[in-house]
């Protein structure tokens, strides 16, 4: 009796368990607003169609069909089949997931990946935390103080104009292969060390000097730490260090082991710039003299003890160190790529990159940029900024490769989500009436940010194609967009938009600028594919 009893104690919580699972998964899944609607079939219970979705390789190809066969709202199947989710491809629908950012939120799973390697700062943070940050950090962006960081960008940019001038002065040659002044570079990894040296001396007045060599020992830190984020990992490691943290750090892998260690030589070093900011900002006050630091750091930290900031919205020291690691991540990646595609374009399309010369060419100051004075490098960002053709190519650029292939997005709470399209039905009818989507609370949302910049709906027929010159004649669609930046999700939208956004534009126009009127770029033998990693 007492050992039946005993068994019935231990197996009746379990028992229970399975029951609710699969009541919760498999049951109540059924009932679930989003299985009604239209989908692409699935041929097995663990089958799904992420693959599909997130692979630049077939993705395009893939949304195109969808839209065709199921309209602009579609379910599609993610880990099993409880996880029924939405990828919109409604310009209406996802104007609102982004525009409602308490309610729709990045996956905990995503954010405990992203904390894990560079803290819970702005690409992580939700809520209130998220609130307190980007008011904090917003001064710090504005155009004013952007502007001064312009003369720094340019300097940037002419340490890697003249390193690449070196190498092909020292390069040797085969003068019957390749006429004397051409030279291979991996323009990718120059301009990656490029912009590291940029956000370093423009995030927190600090000299990586990476492109000189990389030696630097936070540069490394950094370096190491990003390949790890990005690398193609063991999925069951990954799925670990999502769900079973703890088991991650008793038994580390070697990726494990080097972003610990990588952490440690960031969370030294900056912490020492950051207390060092806290120590001159203090001096300034004491003395009655204005803070001078322009470095984003400075102005952050400036910001957080303004007197005008209640107690309860100042950010910690964690906070701050957060959000050096996120702009470093974000401010050298978002511009990295972005140039780096924008070069290939521009060197498959030759006679683009001899017009957009030419109007570059048009404002080159008679006695070089060294002869000018910071006042007239900033005049002359200005005017370059303002070129028509270069904003077309940059814009083409961001629409056609964008730096973030796409996002998702988790509700948490049951919602409604409007719609501007019909909603196809899981039978093949089509709800004319129906102007919304129930997601339950739960849900995710894939918001496919290539797949708007790229969907032919919107853009026309060639939207698969590089050309600046659409920008001179949208189509209307095209214009009712949402987004932070030119009708495209590039830099994202609503409250979780790219805060850093000009200051990418002006390191890209900058970098064009420099490059383009100093070297003609040529394609070569290398197969060049997008990756979304």
């Amino acid at each position: 009796m007492g050992i039946a009893f005993l068994l019935y104690s231990l197996l009746a919580p379990v028992v229970a368990f399975v029951l609710y699972l699969v009541y919760e998964n498999l049951i109540a899944a059924q009932w679930n607003p989003l299985h009604q609607i239209a989908g692409p079939p699935v041929l097995g219970w663990f089958q799904n169609h992420l693959f599909a979705v997130l692979e630049p390789s077939v993705s395009p190809r893939v949304h195109e069909a969808f839209v065709h066969k199921y309209g602009r709202s579609i379910r599609i199947r993610g880990v099993g089949p409880w996880d029924e989710r939405l990828l919109t491809l409604d310009p209406v629908s996802v104007a609102h997931v982004l525009k409602n950012s308490t309610i729709y939120e990045k996956p905990w799973q995503s954010r405990r990946l992203i904390t894990s390697l560079i803290g819970c700062g702005m690409l992580s943070a939700e809520g209130q935390v998220h609130k307190r940050q980007r008011r904090v950090a917003t001064p710090a962006f504005s155009i004013q103080n952007l502007r001064a960081l312009v003369p720094l960008v340019f300097r940037k940019g002419g340490e890697l104009k003249d390193r690449w001038m070196d190498m092909i002065v020292e390069a040797p040659r085969d003068t019957e292969k390749t006429s004397s002044d051409a030279l291979a570079i991996d323009v990718c990894h120059w301009i990656s060390r490029a912009t590291f040296d940029v956000i370093g001396t423009a995030g927190f007045d600090y000299e990586f000097n990476a492109i000189k060599d990389e030696s630097n020992e936070l540069f490394c830190a950094y370096k190491e730490m990003f390949e790890v984020a990005v690398s193609q990992g063991k999925v069951t490691r990954t799925l670990m260090n999502i769900y079973f943290p703890f088991l991650s750090s008793l038994f580390p892998d070697k990726a494990m082991l080097t972003v610990d260690r990588c952490q440690k030589v960031i969370h030294r070093v900056a912490g020492q710039l950051i207390q060092e900011n806290k120590r001159k900002i203090a001096e300034s006050e004491k003395s009655g003299s204005p803070f001078l630091g322009k470095d984003l750091l400075s102005l952050l930290m400036k910001s957080n003890v303004a007197t005008d900031l209640p107690a309860e919205h100042r950010i910690s020291d964690e906070d701050i160190l957060n959000n050096i690691n996120t702009f470093m991540f974000a401010g050298s990646d978002t511009s990295s790529l972005t140039l780096t595609w924008t070069l290939l374009l521009l060197a498959e399309n030759p006679e683009m990159q001899t017009r957009l010369r030419a109007e570059l060419l048009s404002l080159a100051p008679a006695g070089g940029l060294e002869s000018l004075t910071e006042e007239e490098i900033a005049s002359l960002y200005d005017n370059i900024a303002n070129l028509p053709y270069l904003h077309n190519i940059c814009r083409e650029s961001l629409r056609v490769v964008p730096p973030v292939h796409s996002s998702i997005r988790v509700a948490t709470q049951d919602d409604v989500i409007p719609t501007s399209y019909p909603v196809h039905q899981r039978d093949g009818s089509i709800d004319e009436g129906r102007s919304s989507v129930t997601v339950p609370k739960g849900s995710f949302v894939h918001v496919a940010v290539e797949g708007f910049n790229l969907d032919k709906g919107i853009w026309g027929d060639d939207a698969w194609s590089f050309n600046p010159d659409r920008w001179d004649n949208l189509p209307e669609a095209a214009m009712q967009q949402p987004g932070l930046f030119s009708n495209t999700l590039s830099f994202s939208a609503g409250p979780r938009s790219c805060i850093g956004m000009r200051f990418s534009l002006i390191e890209i126009k900058t970098f064009l600028y420099i490059l383009v009127t100093n070297f003609v770029f040529k394609v070569t033998d290398d197969k060049i594919f997008k990756a979304n990693v």
